[in-house]
């Protein structure tokens, strides 16, 4: 499935998200791949399946190889991190911040791309995962790089507008079912 046809899937209450969409596939504050990845890293954030494979179709010939698999990467390893580093931020007792994390996380190491790149990515699916510490130790890293508030914007901006986008193909998703129950 194409992003387009994914759009035009989207239901009418959903018309700014078609929208902003557009607008987001055309953001000329990032680099192609910049943009790229964040659409992807945040698209498998989101964990819908049809977002994922529609938004791979759009971005993934912009990247090479080892780009497209550190946005993966970029969504893997935000996908453990941001439960944990959320846990000891949320938790109350700082014991548990004293304590070695005991996780994997050479990734962020060894990802093979510009390091502000991924850190942008790992800083929007933070965004969609709503790890607060993660998402001030990213901005901050992205930042002291040299990337501007607006990129760093647009990387949050689409990282919102793909996360409401598989909300509503979710809840569509889950409204088509209890249709048909109530039909059978």
């Amino acid at each position: 499935m194409t992003l387009q046809t994914l759009k035009e899937r989207l239901p009418d209450y959903a018309k700014d998200l078609k929208l902003n969409l557009g607008t987001l596939v055309n953001e000329t504050v990032l680099t192609e791949a910049q943009k790229a990845g964040a659409f992807i890293a945040t698209a498998i954030a989101s964990r819908e399946p049809r977002l994922i494979e529609a938004v791979t179709a759009e971005f993934a010939s912009t990247l090479t190889a080892p780009q497209l698999a550190a946005a993966q990467a970029a969504a893997a390893i935000m996908g453990m991190n941001n439960v944990y580093y959320r846990f000891l931020h949320l938790v109350e007792n700082p014991e548990y911040g004293s304590l070695p994390a005991r996780l994997r996380m050479n990734v962020i190491a060894t990802h093979g791309i510009a390091r502000e790149t991924f850190e942008l990515w790992c800083l929007a699916v933070s965004a969609v995962n709503g790890c607060g510490s993660c998402i001030v130790a990213h901005e901050r890293v992205v930042r002291a790089a040299g990337l501007t508030p607006e990129q760093v914007q647009a990387a949050v901006r689409i990282a919102a507008a793909v996360h409401a986008v598989a909300v509503v193909l979710q809840a569509e998703a889950a409204l088509s079912r209890a249709a048909l129950v109530q039909a059978a």
